[in-house]
């Protein structure tokens, strides 16, 4: 048997993405402390804290805006199943947290959704989970947006931003030719 043979079998790792954007970004710097340049690897048992204050937590946010603890995110395994997933938590008694569109007070927590935005006050960031087999540890990759992930991304999880007529009818099934919208009375329909 060659060592090839012997070694160990690779297990895939959980990684969570992670694309953050603010609108002051460029002027105010407060992601200059995150490493978007490479995965990095979390221990299963560790929970990834994210705020102001970088002696308490993982990942850092130079900003006197956000709360010196702002949220949490735990790794876990669900009950019965070899399924995993991340639980996020409102740590901030300041500022309420939004997940897609579920407000969470202070120590609030829920399930993270497969494709996500978590957000608070003008922070966006839009959470993608990458199923992995791994027990021992999961992967966070961070990246940064150049535009609001609000509007760049079209998640099935957030309502549709088209508008939609009293009779239900979406206006997108009529040509628009060029012109500015009309008022049309319903019986004209």
């Amino acid at each position: 048997m060659t060592s090839f043979e012997e070694a160990e079998t690779e297990e895939t790792v959980t990684c969570l993405h992670l694309t953050f954007y603010h609108p002051c970004q460029n002027e105010r710097m407060m992601f200059r402390c995150l490493n978007f340049c490479k995965r990095e690897r979390v221990r299963a048992d560790e929970v990834a804290k994210f705020g102001r204050d970088s002696s308490v937590c993982r990942y850092n946010l130079v900003d006197t805006r956000v709360s010196r603890i702002q949220f949490s995110l735990q790794f876990y395994r669900k009950l019965h199943t070899s399924e995993h997933g991340f639980e996020v938590k409102n740590l901030s008694k300041k500022t309420r947290l939004t997940v897609n569109q579920t407000e969470l007070g202070y120590l609030n927590k829920i399930d993270l959704p497969w494709k996500c935005i978590i957000s608070f006050g003008d922070y966006q960031i839009l959470a993608e989970i990458q199923e992995g087999e791994s027990v021992d540890y999961f992967e966070t990759h961070l990246h940064l947006a150049e535009t609001p992930v609000l509007q760049e991304r079209c998640l099935p999880c957030l309502p549709s931003l088209q508008p939609i007529l009293e009779n239900g009818i979406s206006p997108s099934i009529f040509p628009s030719q060029g012109k500015s919208p009309t008022e049309i009375d319903e019986n004209e329909l």
